[in-house]
C-alpha cells in the first residue's frame, strides 16, 4: 500500500495543504510546531476518524484538532493497495462516516462494514489493521520517543510485549496478574475470605440454616394454632358464662330491690298498726278522762255555784258593814277580803272553764282519732292488697326473666349449669374467680398469638429468604461462571502465549536479531526473551546482557527494529512505515545504518519520515539513497 496524495482543507494548525508522496522514502521537513505530528494524526484520522472520547486525557483528539476559526474541518487522502487499486477518501471530521471512491470516482462507501460507534471500517476491511495496531507498529509517534528517553524500562517492556504478545502495550504477565487480581478482588476463590463469592456463599449457608429453623417452627405452627383455637373457644365459653353470671346477679339485685320495696310496704303496714294501737289507747284514755272530768265538773260546778252565792252574800255583808260600822281598818280588811274572794272566784271559774274546754277538746280529738284509725285501717287494707298484687306480679316477672335467661343461653351454656347458677344466692365470688380466669386465658392467648404471629412472620420472611437465596444463588452461579470464564481465558491466554513463544516469538526475535545486527554493524548479534531476566542481548564478545543495561539509544534501536519487523507480519498489505521525530536521539552512525537497512530490506515499502532537522536529508543524499523532500 502506498499513500499518493494528501489534501488538507483544515485540520488543527494545517490549512490548505496539498502533499504528494513518492512510493519510496519521503522526508517531511518542518520546524517545531509546524504541524508534523498533526500531519501524522491527519493520516490516522482519515483512515479511522477522530474520537470525541478523552480516554483519560485532558482533551479529546476531535477537540484538539478542530480548527478554531474555520468552519471547514475536512480533507482527502489518495492511496493505492498492493494490487494497484486506487481509492480516494473524503472525510468531514464532524461527521462519523467518510465518502470512499474507487478509481472511477464511484462512491463505494456502502461496500464496507459500518460500526455504530466507529463508523465506516473501510481501512480495516482492506488491511485487517485497526487503529490501535496501526499506531503501535507502522506509525511511531513523537510522544513515544520522549517516553523512551525518560524511562528505558518502559521501552524494554514494550519490546518484550510485542515479541511475546504481538502488542507493545499488552504484557502477558500483567494480563495474568490483572486477571488474577480481578478474580480475587471482584469474585474470590474457595481459599479466599471476605471476598464477594465468599460473602455470598456464607450468606447462602446462613439463609439455609434459617430456612431449616423456620421449617421446624412451621411444624409447631399447627399445634400452636390448635392451642390458640382451644383457648379462644374456652374464653368464649367463659365470657358467656360470665355474662350469664352478670345477668343472674342483675336479676337477683333487681329481685332484692323489689323485695325491699315490698318490705317497705310491710313496714308501713306495721307502722300503721302501731299508730292505730296508739290512737286507740289515746281514745280510751281521752274517753275515760272526759267522763271523769265531766263528773268532776258537775261537782265543781255545784260547788262553784254555792261559792258564788256565798261570795255574793259576803259582798252584801261587807257593803252593809261599811255603812253600819264606821271603822276604816275593818272596812279595808273587808274590802281586801272581798277582793281576794272575787279574784279567787274568777280564777276558779276560769279554771273550770278551761277544764271544761279541754274536756270538750278531748271529745273532739276522740272523734278525729276514730277517723284517722279508719283511714289507717283502709290504708292497711290497700297496702296489703297492693303488696300481694306486687308480689304476684314480681313473681311472674321473675319467672319470665329466668325463662328468658334460659332461652338466651340455651345451646351456649348447659341448662344444668344455668339452673345451678340461678339457684345460687351469691355469685359475686364466682364472677371474680371467672374474671381472673378469663384474664389469665387472654394473657395465654396473647402469648400464643404472638408465637403464631412470629411463625407467620417467619413464613413471610421465608419467602423473602427464598427470594434472597435465589438472588444469591444466581450471583454465586454468575460469579462461578465468571470464575470459570476467567480460568478459561487464562488457559486460552496461556495457550496463545505458549503458541506465541513457540511459533511467533522465535520469528520476531530472529527478525529483530537480524535487524539489530544490521543497524549496529554487528555489535549486537542476537536478541532473546528470558522469562526470568526478560529481554537479553548477545554482544560482540558472545556474552549475554539484560536489555535494561543497554543505553537508551540502543534500546531505541531495538524498539524501532521490532516495530519495523512487525510491519511484515501485521497485514498482507505492505503498509507505509511512518516515523515522527524517531531519530532525535540517534547518532549519525546509527542513523546511516538504519537508512541502509531500510533501503535494502524494505525497498518495496513506503517510508514517511517527519523531522525538524536536515540531518536525514543530508545523510540520504550522502548515501545516495533516492528520496523525496517535502517542506511543510
Amino acid at each position: 500500500m502506498k499513500i499518493l496524495k494528501l489534501k488538507i482543507n483544515s485540520f488543527g494548525n494545517l490549512k490548505n495543504k496539498d502533499i504528494e508522496l513518492d512510493e519510496g522514502i519521503n522526508i517531511v521537513y518542518g520546524k517545531n510546531e509546524a504541524g508534523k505530528s498533526t500531519l501524522l494524526k491527519f493520516i490516522t484520522g482519515m483512515f479511522y476518524g477522530l474520537s470525541k472520547n478523552k480516554n483519560g486525557r485532558f482533551i479529546s483528539d476531535y477537540d484538539r484538532y478542530t480548527p478554531w476559526k474555520e468552519n471547514e474541518f475536512s480533507g482527502k487522502i489518495t492511496y493505492k493497495l498492493d494490487d494497484e487499486t486506487k481509492y480516494e477518501v473524503f472525510r468531514e471530521f464532524k461527521k462519523k462516516n467518510p465518502h470512499i471512491y474507487n478509481e472511477y470516482l464511484e462512491d463505494i462507501s456502502s461496500n464496507f462494514n459500518i460500526d455504530k460507534s466507529l463508523g465506516n471500517k473501510f481501512f480495516y476491511d482492506q488491511t485487517k489493521v485497526d487503529e490501535k495496531l496501526f499506531l503501535s507498529t507502522i506509525a511511531s509517534m513523537q510522544e513515544e520517543v520522549k517516553l523512551e528517553e525518560k524511562d528505558q524500562n518502559t521501552l524494554i517492556q514494550k519490546i518484550s510485549n510485542i515479541a511475546s504478545t504481538g502488542e507493545d502495550n499488552v504484557s502477558f504477565q500483567k494480563i495474568m496478574n490483572k486477571l488474577n487480581k480481578k478474580q480475587i478482588e471482584e469474585i474470590g476463590t474457595s481459599r479466599s475470605q471476605d471476598r464477594p463469592i465468599n460473602v455470598v456463599k456464607k450468606r447462602m449457608e446462613e439463609i439455609q440454616v434459617k430456612k431449616e429453623e423456620i421449617g421446624h417452627s412451621s411444624t409447631n405452627r399447627n399445634e400452636l394454632e390448635e392451642q390458640q383455637r382451644l383457648i379462644e373457644e374456652q374464653i368464649k365459653e367463659e365470657e358467656n358464662k360470665l355474662q350469664l353470671l352478670r345477668d343472674v346477679r342483675r336479676l337477683q339485685e333487681e329481685q332484692n330491690f323489689d323485695r325491699q320495696k315490698l318490705k317497705i310496704n310491710e313496714n308501713v303496714v306495721s307502722e300503721y298498726y302501731k299508730k292505730i294501737e296508739e290512737l286507740q289507747e289515746n281514745e280510751e284514755g281521752n274517753v275515760k278522762n272526759t267522763n271523769e272530768q265531766q263528773n268532776l265538773m258537775k261537782v265543781k260546778k255545784s260547788k262553784l255555784h254555792i261559792l258564788n252565792i256565798l261570795g255574793i252574800l259576803l259582798c252584801i255583808f261587807v257593803f252593809v258593814s261599811i255603812f253600819i260600822i264606821k271603822n276604816n281598818t275593818l272596812t279595808i280588811i273587808n274590802v281586801l277580803l272581798v277582793a281576794i274572794w272575787i279574784v279567787y272566784t274568777i280564777y276558779k271559774n276560769h279554771k273550770s272553764k278551761s277544764k271544761l274546754k279541754k274536756a270538750e277538746q278531748n271529745k273532739v280529738n276522740n272523734g278525729r282519732n276514730k277517723n284517722e284509725i279508719e283511714v289507717l285501717k283502709s290504708s292497711i287494707q290497700n297496702l296489703k292488697k297492693q303488696t300481694e298484687d306486687d308480689k304476684l306480679k314480681l313473681d311472674e316477672q321473675y319467672k319470665t326473666r329466668i325463662e328468658k335467661i334460659r332461652n338466651d343461653y340455651l345451646g351456649i351454656i348447659p341448662i344444668k349449669t344455668i339452673d345451678e347458677l340461678l339457684e345460687k344466692t351469691s355469685i359475686q365470688y364466682e364472677i371474680n374467680v371467672l374474671q381472673n380466669k378469663i384474664s389469665e386465658d387472654k394473657l395465654n392467648l396473647h402469648t400464643t398469638s404472638i408465637d403464631v404471629k412470629n411463625i407467620l412472620q417467619e413464613a413471610e420472611n421465608l419467602a423473602q429468604l427464598e427470594e434472597e437465596y435465589a438472588d444469591l444463588e444466581e450471583q454465586y452461579n454468575e460469579m462461578t461462571k465468571t470464575t470459570e470464564l476467567i480460568d478459561l481465558v487464562k488457559e486460552e491466554i496461556e495457550k496463545a502465549y505458549d503458541t506465541m513463544k513457540k511459533e511467533v516469538t522465535p520469528k520476531f526475535t530472529t527478525n529483530l536479531s537480524k535487524t539489530i545486527e544490521a543497524i549496529s554493524n554487528g555489535k549486537y548479534k542476537s536478541v532473546q526473551l528470558d522469562e526470568q531476566k526478560g529481554m537479553v542481548v548477545e554482544i560482540d564478545n558472545g556474552n549475554y546482557i539484560q536489555a535494561k543495561n543497554l543505553s537508551v539509544g540502543t534500546i531505541d534501536q531495538l524498539y524501532l527494529s521490532l516495530r519495523i519487523g512487525a510491519c511484515r507480519e501485521i497485514s498482507l498489505e505492505k503498509l507505509p512505515i511512518i516515523l515522527d521525530e524517531t531519530f532525535a536521539y540517534w547518532d549519525n552512525d546509527r542513523l546511516e545504518n538504519i537508512f541502509k537497512f531500510l533501503n535494502k530490506e524494505f525497498s518495496d515499502y513506503q517510508v514517511i519520515i517527519l523531522s525538524c532537522t536536515n540531518r536525514e536529508d543530508e545523510l540520504l543524499n550522502k548515501l545516495k539513497i533516492k528520496h523525496k523532500l517535502i517542506n511543510l
